[in-house]
Order: C-alpha cells, then sequence, then structure tokens
C-alpha cells in the first residue's frame, strides 16, 4: 500500500519537483494536483519534461476530495498558503513550503512579510521543518512548515558553531548565491534571461532579505540570546543552486570538528575533508547539502562554504525527508539519488 498524497499549487516549480521525487518513492503515489488557474490541464501541458508519468488533471481546490488523502503539500506563495491550509481538514497532514508558518510570532511573519497573519491557531501547532534538528517533532506533527532554501544552508553552515560556542556571535557574515528559480515561476522582468544572464547582483540588502526573520529566531533561541548575523543574497545566472560562505571568528580546527562530529551521522549532509570547497555542481538535482571548512590567513578567522539544491534539499527534497518522517516510514526512502554531474 502506498500513501496517497495531494499537492496544492503543482503548476510551479516546487510542485513539479515533488512530482519527480514521488514517480520514484517506493511508498508514496500523487493522488490529487490542485492548480486553480490551470484547473483541467493536465502536467504534461505544463511541465514536457513529465509527459511520460500518468498523473491527475489538476482541479480546482473546491473540486477535491481529501477523505482519502494521508498527506497534503502545499505549495502556493505566502498569504495565499495559509487562507488555503485553513479551509483543509483539521486531521489531514500538510506540509507548507511557502513562508506562512515559519515564524513562530505571528508579529515577526507581519514584520518581514508586510502581511497579516490570519491563521494564529494553526501557527500555535506548526513545527519547523528542518528536518536534522526537528525529527522528533516532525514526526509527531500535523503541520510542518518548511524552511526557506536560504535559510535552510546558512543554518546548516552556523546552527552547531552557535549552539556548541564556538564563534563569535558579533560577528557573523553570510554571503550567499542564489539561482534564479529560488524566485519561482512567476512572470517578472529582472528574471528575463535577458536580464538575469550573463552578470551577478546583490537584491534584498541590508538586513531586508525575509530569510533573516528565521535566522534570528533560530539563532537566538539556539544562544538564548539576540544573535543577529550580517547577510546579503546575490542572484547568479543558473537554474539552481544556493552556494555560501560564512566568515566568521573562531578556531578552525575547533569549528571543523563540530560540524563533522554532529553530522557524521546525518544522512544528507556531507562535511568535506578540512580544506576541500564545495560547489552547486556537486549536489545538484539531490537531497544533499555539502559544507566546507577553510582557515583564513588570519589565525583567528574561519571561513566556511556550503552548498544544496534549493528544489531539492532547500525545498521539495526537504518537504519529502519530512513527509516520510510524519507517514513513519524510513527517513530517506526516495532520496538517496546521487547528484547529477556535469
Amino acid at each position: 500500500m502506498k500513501h496517497k498524497l495531494a499537492i496544492i499549487g503543482a503548476s510551479g516549480y516546487t510542485g513539479a519537483e515533488l512530482i519527480r521525487l514521488i514517480e520514484t518513492h517506493p511508498k508514496m503515489e500523487v493522488t490529487a494536483l490542485v492548480g486553480n488557474t490551470r484547473a483541467g490541464s493536465s502536467m504534461s501541458d505544463i511541465f514536457s519534461h513529465l509527459s511520460h508519468i500518468e498523473l491527475p488533471n489538476l482541479t480546482k481546490l473546491e473540486e477535491t476530495n481529501f477523505e482519502r488523502i494521508d498527506l497534503c503539500f502545499c505549495a502556493l506563495p505566502h498569504k495565499t498558503s495559509q487562507q488555503v491550509i485553513g479551509q483543509l481538514p483539521e486531521s489531514l497532514k500538510v506540509i507548507d513550503l511557502s513562508a506562512d508558518f515559519r515564524l513562530r510570532d505571528v508579529n515577526d511573519y507581519e514584520k518581514w512579510y508586510k502581511e497579516k497573519h490570519f491563521e494564529t491557531e494553526l501557527q500555535k501547532k506548526a513545527i519547523y521543518g528542518l528536518t536534522e534538528f526537528y525529527r522528533e517533532r516532525i514526526k509527531g506533527a500535523n503541520l510542518v512548515a518548511g524552511t526557506g532554501c536560504n535559510a535552510a544552508l546558512g543554518q546548516y553552515m552556523l546552527r552547531p558553531l552557535i549552539s556548541s560556542n564556538v564563534i563569535d556571535l558579533e560577528n557573523i557574515i553570510l554571503d550567499m548565491k542564489c539561482a534564479v528559480s529560488g524566485a519561482g515561476r512567476a512572470m517578472r522582468e529582472d528574471l528575463l534571461h535577458s536580464e538575469a544572464s550573463e552578470g551577478i547582483r546583490a537584491y534584498a540588502v541590508g538586513g531586508i532579505h525575509r530569510h533573516l526573520g528565521e535566522f534570528d529566531q533560530e539563532f537566538s533561541l539556539l544562544a538564548g540570546q539576540p544573535v543577529q548575523i550580517q547577510f546579503t543574497p546575490h542572484l547568479i545566472p543558473a537554474n539552481r543552486g544556493v552556494f555560501a560562505t560564512a566568515y566568521v571568528t573562531g578556531k578552525s580546527e575547533e569549528i571543523y570538528d563540530t560540524l563533522y562530529q554532529r553530522y557524521i551521522d546525518e544522512p544528507f549532509l556531507h562535511v568535506l575533508p578540512f580544506g576541500k570547497m564545495p560547489a552547486t555542481q556537486d549536489v545538484r538535482g539531490s537531497n544533499y547539502c555539502y559544507l566546507g571548512v577553510v582557515q583564513d590567513r588570519k589565525q583567528d578567522k574561519t571561513i566556511i562554504i556550503g552548498a544544496l539544491d534549493n528544489l531539492t534539499k532547500g525545498s521539495s527534497g526537504q518537504a519529502i525527508q519530512n513527509a516520510n518522517l510524519m507517514l513513519n516510514e524510513k527517513e530517506t526512502l526516495g532520496l538517496e539519488m546521487v547528484p547529477c554531474f556535469p
């Protein structure tokens, strides 16, 4: 018997990625696809790379029967997502890939997303979806909030160091490069090929990027005091991938050992040998995150480098990993594919 799954917002990149992963999952099958604006369409009409897969056509939310659905992925934009999830049966297990339930304090949500949160009671039940740090709570959850892809990578790099107190909390700089698929599939002038290709640019500079809300929340909780990092994201002309460089103050050997020991038993977190650096092509199309540690020329400074695929480990792969836990399946099931290279 396979678990029956629904995907709301299936016509976006994360929806297509969920289908790609579920297609080879031995214990999951897609039985409902919801997309109000594309209702009646087949997925092959929207994504030609899915043409060989037998899938249900997209339906409107109000026409979808959730009675026999075991788990639902919600891959809608923020604000819309909370409104839709609020209409779903209370007993249904839900994984939200938007930002709507990531921040525990609804006032923080309103600060970072400039929108009012209307599902405050649901927010109280939501579990933050960074699997490697919340897996025991995720197992018993009915609502899991997937992390931002940038937020996931930054936390994998820095969480163990903050909780172990091996770096200076007042001096953390995170420089991040993000592929264009991280901005979603909606038509935007600044994401046209002629606008985004053959160049690189910073965006949301000066502490206004929304994922800083997640960093502030999680790092401050770990440290038991306010922690605010410096964070600048950049758009790069690539389809997939997030690549980050963190500059911290601390002993390189101690930092490396802390990361290595924390992730030695984690199936998808791989710490490279000391001095070796990862690249986005090392993790493309996979649920793996690679980390590297390098000694700076200044003895008290260390450089940490991380890479993951924003659509897989940063979003849909993370969602499948959490779904495995929620459905009492092996956590790695359907996710151990080797990265695609070149």
